[in-house]
This record gives C-alpha cells, structure tokens and sequence, in this order.
C-alpha cells in the first residue's frame, strides 16, 4: 500500500524511527492493539519507506476470522475512517480492505 507520509510525520527520518510518530497517531495504534491481539493478530508490525511505500506483517491462524474479527470491533471502524486520508489509492476501500496480501515462498525458524 501506498501511504502520504508527509501527512503522517513530518520528517522521512520520523518513519525509521517508531517511537518518533506524533501524539495522535501513536494513541490511535495503542487504542487498537488490544483488539488486534483479541481478534488473533500476532508480530504485527508496520513498516514505512521514504517514499510512502508501506509494508504491514503479521501472523494469524485464521486470516478471515482475524479480518472478520476486527471488522466487528468500533474501534476498528473508527481507525479506519482516520486513517483513510493518508493513504493513497484506496479506490473506495477502507485500508484493511486495500492491502496486498503475498504468499509466503520460504521460511526459516
């Protein structure tokens, strides 16, 4: 997914650096987390390039329940409506509707 990353932090250097994110953004990601964790997400991390390139991971059992799950919850639907104007080409998906999901060709524990 493509994200504006001049709308959510104010210098490229703010990306590398999570505990640099602004005040509101972060409180929107710990009012999330616990119902990430609830609805069987796992290792969940975002990773954000220079250029806005944004890369999500993380591990579920269960993709649809985890997605379903999260659907259900308030706080998921509020997320996503803040959180809508910062990325790009949605295309009238909300953003957990919008991303790209890639096929695990190796692993190594």
């Amino acid at each position: 997914m493509a994200l504006d990353a001049t709308r959510l932090l104010s210098t490229p250097s703010q990306a590398r650096a999570p505990r640099r994110v602004p005040p509101a953004p972060r409180s929107r990601l710990a009012r999330n987390a616990h119902s990430v964790e609830e609805t069987g997400w796992r290792n969940y991390s975002l990773f954000l390039r220079d250029d806005g390139l944004l890369v999500g991971y993380f591990e579920t059992p269960d993709l649809s329940a985890a997605l379903a799950g999260m659907e259900a919850r308030e706080v998921n639907a509020r997320w996503q409506r803040e959180m809508a104007p910062f990325f790009e080409s949605l295309e009238g998906k909300r953003p957990d509707e919008a991303f790209l999901r890639l096929p695990e060709i190796f692993h190594l524990d």
